[in-house]
């Protein structure tokens, strides 16, 4: 088997129900069931208009050779709706990964759910209208080699955080999170309650009774010192 120039072609995939459940829950909701650390780099941005305003899919891993993205059109030939293509790029930020004609492609003819890169794309004033779910970490006129060699459906690293194939990954205009298969059907039912609890929360931030007596409680347990005074200098 040749590491590191091979290409998985089945992966384990999460129930279709739990993937569902998620297209209704803000990233952050869901990220706060995860011990906050499950969000993508900021550096990874939406570049493109989210309609339906959150992306849900499920993971086809990418590992890329740093500005190359001959992979990523075996992946784009791979790719079936529902699936979040997710590419690796060892952070590279010198050469597009892609541009106008291979988004376009994503969105029509294989209809995926969205696009994850670990680097820049290229042709933002048409990207930026489309539908498909695109984040990136910026733009630049460069162009991507197509040499290889790379992996596909293979556990990688992008924005700083692990991606198993399969893995289910969730988007919206904050970021992106992963959701590690094996525990979606948990994370779901935590970010219900969640994300029932946030609407009840910011009802009172409305209305003025939302307790702020949490804040002070928290400080003294921590031995903060509230002077009343000013400060001298």
């Amino acid at each position: 088997m040749s590491v590191g120039n091979r290409v998985f072609l089945k992966r384990e995939l999460p129930d279709q129900n739990i993937i569902e459940g998620f297209k209704t829950i803000p990233a952050a909701n869901v990220a706060d069931c995860m011990g906050r650390l499950s969000a993508l780099s900021s550096e990874i941005k939406l570049m493109s208009n989210l309609k339906n305003g959150i992306m849900v899919g499920v993971a086809l891993t990418v590992k890329a050779r740093p500005g190359d993205n001959l992979l990523l059109h075996k992946a784009l030939n791979m790719a079936s709706e529902g699936d979040v293509i997710i590419v690796s790029n060892e952070g590279d930020r010198t050469q597009a990964l892609m541009g106008e004609i291979m988004v376009s492609y994503a969105e029509h003819t294989k209809k995926i759910a969205g696009l994850v890169l670990d680097g820049p794309i290229r042709d933002i004033n048409e990207i930026s209208k489309m539908t498909i779910p695109v984040y990136a970490t910026g733009t630049t006129p460069g162009g991507p080699y197509k040499e290889g060699p790379g992996e596909i459906n293979v556990p990688i690293a992008c924005g700083g955080i692990h991606v198993s194939p399969g893995d289910i990954v969730l988007g919206d205009s904050d970021g992106v999170i992963v959701i590690p298969k094996n525990d979606a059907e948990q994370i779901l039912k935590d970010a219900q309650i969640v994300s029932a609890n946030d609407h009840k929360k910011l009802q009172a931030a409305i209305d003025g009774s939302a307790k702020r007596d949490w804040v002070d409680e928290t400080l003294m347990k921590k031995n903060c010192e509230i002077i009343d005074d000013i400060y001298k200098s």
